[in-house]
């Protein structure tokens, strides 16, 4: 098998599919799913000069996702950010101290806090007049919140504070939280949008950034208003999440009431693991982890891919990488994962 050739879906995307599995329920057909691609493989799979109009951009993505078999497209809306500075360092690998820029009651009071209400919105609908008829947006936020508390205020500046000046903590967490519950509070009322991703990365590889009762105080009380929103109005919410879990996946499940998580590494729980476990109370997305990616052959990464699709036969699951495709992933070994999928699709 020539595995460079860019596979083919069979029929229309179909955001229902996605919809059944968030229910822990069985998909028509076996489904895709993923956070993000990178830049090399939009320009392959939908080509044509580099483009610089947000709408333009979206609508490169949206095309990738449909020609690659996904029934969704993830979005981030441009016009809202809590540091342009925080995006453009995310480009590279980079310091959780890096940057930090409030580190003091005057600090947080001088801050030019973003208003939610500047992003583009409207282009949730211009895009979403191009989608085919089954296809939805899923949107994310410019970053979580805690992970853009880190951003403003540094790991170590942070974790002082938590000990030194809980109050200011609080007025922080609290000003990002209430933005970011506004945004979501907006993106949601759209039609084109059928669910919404909350991108927040809560762990290292053995422990959590917090400790369990901070991130019960202070990040997830905003998620549990966040989620409340979106299932006002039947649509679910998709964790995003990196890192250790296991002492917080009860306050993922039963207290925020999150649909479906996505991110798991082979080295904190094998995605077959995590299935096995969390089958019947959450859908468990993506998980062939990108390291066994980068390393193994098309062959390997086709094989547990498929494995993975049959065991998950009782619905509840998604096919993707552990938690994004980065550039240095091979397209060849991209597309060994997908094709499982795609031809076991009827």
């Amino acid at each position: 098998m020539n595995w460079n050739n860019i596979p083919e879906p069979k029929g229309e995307p179909d955001f229902n599919n996605l919809l059944a599995l968030l229910e822990c329920k069985v998909p028509q057909r076996p489904t895709l799913f993923e956070f993000a691609l990178n830049e090399r493989l939009y320009a392959r799979i939908s080509p044509g000069t580099e483009v610089t109009d947000p709408l333009a951009q979206k609508r490169r993505i949206a095309e990738a996702f449909r020609r690659l078999g996904y029934d969704y497209v993830p979005i981030l809306l441009p016009g809202f950010s809590f540091s342009e500075d925080v995006v453009r360092r995310k480009l590279k690998t980079h310091s959780l101290n890096e940057g930090g820029i409030i580190r003091s009651r005057k600090d947080f009071e001088e801050f030019d806090w973003p208003d939610p209400g500047t992003a583009d919105y409207a282009l949730l609908d211009r895009l979403g007049r191009d989608l085919p008829k089954g296809m939805k947006l899923i949107p994310y936020a410019p970053d979580g919140v805690l992970e853009n508390v880190i951003n403003l205020m540094g790991y170590d500046t942070l974790c002082y504070a938590l000990a030194d000046d809980s109050q200011l903590v609080e007025d922080i967490f609290s000003s990002v939280g209430r933005r970011l519950l506004d945004y979501y509070q907006r993106v949601i009322l759209h039609d084109c949008v059928g669910a919404c991703f909350a991108n927040d990365d809560w762990g290292f590889k053995s422990s959590t950034l917090l400790s369990t009762e901070d991130l019960r105080r202070f990040v997830f009380p905003w998620y549990e208003r966040i989620v409340e929103a979106a299932h006002r109005i039947g649509k679910p919410v998709i964790l995003h999440s990196c890192g250790y879990f296991e002492n917080i996946i009860e306050d993922v499940i039963e207290r925020i009431r999150f649909d479906g998580r996505h991110s798991y590494e082979d080295a904190i729980m094998p995605v077959e693991q995590a299935y096995a476990t969390y089958k019947n109370r959450l859908a468990v997305l993506g998980g062939i982890d990108v390291d066994f990616m980068c390393r193994s052959s098309p062959e390997e990464i086709y094989g547990r891919s498929r494995r993975m699709l049959e065991t998950a036969a009782g619905g509840g699951y998604a096919l993707g990488t552990g938690n994004s495709v980065p550039d240095y992933l091979p397209d060849t070994h991209y597309f060994a994962m997908i094709r499982a999928a795609l031809d076991m699709r009827s």
